[in-house]
């Protein structure tokens, strides 16, 4: 049988042995936090920001002069920053609240793999859809501009989300 001196002791360094566990744990998932940002590519951060920002110039200035900006859902290929700012204007245009949420990044060499969520809310839908999407960029030999960008996800699940037939198509313009 415990005395209830020893039990008061035994309670109090439980307590205090999960409080530093707690702060331990708080201390590494701050540390990991701050260790993915460190890995994430600046390019990826740009990217992602050009995608969530209102200007689409900022998409093509990402990009070589010849880089190429591929949206395998749709299989079309825009060459250059001029139509690839385009391609983003465009997006705009059909997409209200565009947005790509960087959630990991891989480095390999001049290759970066990013998986995202990407999410909007297509212009006259009637809901808004958030979908996975697999990017992969090519960068130059600087890694400070993209040679090549391949998007990767479902049109099939964002009409779906959206609320909208497998046969939509956007309106011209």
């Amino acid at each position: 049988m415990t005395s209830r001196p020893l039990r008061a002791v035994t309670v109090l360094a439980a307590a205090a042995a999960l409080s530093v566990t707690a702060s331990t744990a708080s201390a590494a998932s701050a540390h990991a936090s701050r260790d993915t940002d460190r890995r994430t590519p600046r390019i990826v951060a740009a990217w992602a920001g050009a995608w969530n920002g209102p200007d689409p110039r900022a998409l093509g200035a990402l990009f070589t002069a010849d880089g190429t900006y591929t949206d395998e859902a749709i299989a079309v290929t825009f060459r250059g920053r001029e139509e690839i700012s385009g391609w983003k204007a465009r997006a705009d245009s059909l997409i209200a609240n565009v947005h790509v949420t960087v959630r990991a990044t891989r480095v390999e060499g001049d290759r970066v793999t990013v998986r995202a969520v990407y999410s909007g809310h297509l212009k006259g839908a009637p809901k808004p859809f958030a979908v996975p999407m697999t990017t992969v960029l090519d960068l130059d030999a600087h890694h400070c501009r993209i040679e090549s960008d391949q998007d990767h996800y479902s049109l099939a699940t964002v009409l779906s989300q959206s609320g909208l037939p497998a046969d939509w198509t956007p309106p011209a313009g």
